[in-house]
């Protein structure tokens, strides 16, 4: 029988071409994400390209208890999920005492609180079978703090500690866990979080390539690109400051 990934924020950037990946290697899927329009388009497409089967569900995973309502969705139609992919995740650009306090709130239960729900709903399951894949997109900026971006890094420090930690305690139960953590990706992410595109950014369709090959592979953490790898193994103090550079550079706003 055909597996099944089920992909939070399938509808565009890298959760889009992670649909696509997973549906050309036949893996049926589950997309979720707010917009049901774009997920219903991006399901049409895989269905007629790769025979695949595809459910969309529409849930704002930044609202709370949305994770325990999808999970009950998919309990309810009796689909087992073999893989999970909480791709998910939100960011904003500024001084934090000049941010909106509810913007972070929102960055927090996503990139946070909805993760790990997600994590733990599922994997109980997949311990009970002893069997199954979680992937858990965080960013370069897991490794250090970024000023200008600083609750957004910080959420994404969580995913890699948390998604490391029980990668370790889930091995014994056949159930691994693998942090994705790319650089600047050409989605819409920076102009969602309101800051110019990142020169020499990556393409999703590409991280999303590298991102399935190391989940088969069973890697703790994927940092695509050469120059994302060489970046994370310098110093915190420096990556910080050239974090610090480079969103004084591409915020939209000036101070």
């Amino acid at each position: 029988m055909k597996e099944t990934v089920l992909i939070t924020g399938a509808s565009s950037g890298i959760g889009y071409e992670l649909a696509r990946v997973f549906a050309s290697h036949k893996y049926n899927l589950i997309l979720v994400a707010r917009s049901a329009k774009k997920l219903n388009e991006l399901a049409e497409l895989l269905r007629n390209q790769y025979d695949v089967k595809v459910d969309v569900m529409a849930h704002d995973l930044s609202q709370v208890g949305a994770s325990k309502k999808l999970f009950d969705e998919v309990k309810s139609l009796q689909i087992t999920v073999d893989v999970l992919v909480n791709n998910a995740g939100v960011g904003n650009v500024g001084f934090f005492h000049e941010t909106e306090l509810n913007k972070d709130a929102e960055m927090i239960q996503l990139n946070i609180t909805a993760l790990t729900e997600m994590t733990k709903l599922f994997s109980r399951e997949m311990v009970k079978r002893k069997k199954g894949k979680i992937l858990n997109v965080g960013s370069t900026g897991s490794f250090a703090p970024g000023p200008y971006i600083a609750v957004y890094y910080a959420t994404k420090a969580y995913v890699l500690s948390f998604s490391k930690a029980i990668a370790k305690e889930l091995k014994a139960y056949g159930v691994t866990v693998t942090a994705l953590c790319p650089g600047a990706v050409k989605t819409n992410f920076c102009k969602t979080a309101g800051k110019r595109d990142v020169p020499g950014a990556m393409e999703a369709s590409v991280v999303a390539k590298l991102a399935y090959e190391g989940l088969l592979k069973n890697k703790e953490v994927i940092v695509p690109g050469v120059q994302n790898k060489i970046l994370i193994r310098l110093p915190k103090g420096l990556v910080s400051s050239i974090n610090f550079k480079n969103q004084q550079k591409l915020s939209l706003k000036n101070h």
